[in-house]
C-alpha cells in the first residue's frame, strides 16, 4: 500500500514574531521623521519669530509716520490716496508678522476655558460668508460639551485659517464639514472639505511657513505654519 509521510509545523510564533518586528521598524522610522520634522520646525520657527519682531519694529516706524503725514494732509489732498495705499500695505504686512509670531510661538497667550461647539456656532455666520455660496457649510451637532483651554482669538485664527485652506481647495464649490468631538479627556476637530485633497509629495511640507502650493500673489504660506504654531502652543497636537 501507498504511505505518505506529512510534517506539519506550527508557524504561528515565527509569524507574530515576523510581524512584530516590521511594526516595530515602521514605529521606529515613522518617530524619527517626527522628530526630525519637530526638529526642523523648531529651528524655522525661532528664525520666523526673529524676523518678525525686527520687522515689527520697522512697521511700528513706518505706520507711525504714516498717521503723521494723514493728520497733516488735507481729505482732497492728492497725496492723500498714494499715503493710504503705503497705510494699507503696512496693515496687511502686520498682519503677516502676527501670522509669524503665531506660528513661533513668541506671541502672548490669554488662554481660559472654552467650548469649542461655542466658538464655531459664533463663527458660523462669518464662516460661510467667507466660504462663499458654493460651499455648503455643515457643522456636526454636538453629543457633548467641548471644553478647552486655549487663548479664543487664537483659537478663531485656526479656524479661520483652515476654512480659508477649504475654500481654496474647492474653486468650483463643494462641502466642508465640521465637526468637534469630545473624547474620553480630548477634543478633536476635524475640518473635512470635498476638494481636491494634498498630492503626497508635498504632505509633509505643509505646516512650514512661507510654502505654499497656490498661485503667485494668493497665499503667504502662513495658514497653516499660523494654526501648527498655535495648536502646539496650546498644548494640543
Amino acid at each position: 500500500y501507498p504511505r505518505c509521510i506529512g510534517f506539519v509545523a506550527d508557524l504561528t510564533e515565527r509569524k507574530r514574531a515576523e510581524a512584530g518586528r516590521i511594526a516595530a521598524e515602521e514605529s521606529l522610522r515613522r518617530s524619527e521623521e517626527q522628530l526630525r520634522q519637530a526638529q526642523k520646525m523648531e529651528a524655522v520657527g525661532r528664525l520666523a519669530g526673529g524676523v518678525a519682531h525686527d520687522f515689527n519694529n520697522v512697521l511700528t516706524v513706518i505706520t507711525g509716520y504714516v498717521e503723521l503725514i494723514l493728520n497733516d494732509l488735507k481729505p482732497t489732498d492728492p497725496l492723500r490716496a498714494d499715503i493710504e495705499e503705503i497705510q494699507t500695505a503696512a496693515e496687511r504686512a502686520a498682519r503677516l508678522t502676527r501670522q509669524l509670531l503665531l506660528f513661533s510661538r513668541q506671541q502672548v497667550v490669554e488662554p481660559r476655558v472654552v467650548d469649542l461647539h461655542e466658538v464655531l456656532a459664533d463663527m458660523e455666520r462669518m464662516l460661510q460668508r467667507i466660504l462663499g455660496e458654493d460651499v455648503t457649510l455643515v457643522a456636526v451637532p454636538p453629543k457633548a460639551p467641548g471644553r478647552v483651554k486655549v487663548d479664543p482669538s487664537h483659537i478663531e485664527q485656526v479656524i479661520l485659517n483652515l476654512v480659508v485652506n477649504a475654500r481654496d481647495a474647492m474653486p468650483e464649490g463643494g462641502t466642508l464639514t465640521i465637526q468637534a468631538l469630545a473624547v474620553r479627556d480630548e477634543v478633536h476637530v476635524t475640518f473635512r472639505d470635498s476638494g481636491h485633497g494634498i498630492p503626497p509629495e508635498v504632505l509633509g511640507k505643509i505646516f512650514e511657513p512661507f510654502f505654499t502650493t497656490k498661485e503667485k500673489d494668493k497665499g503667504t504660506g502662513l495658514g497653516l505654519a499660523a494654526a501648527f504654531g498655535i495648536v502646539k502652543q496650546s498644548g494640543g497636537y
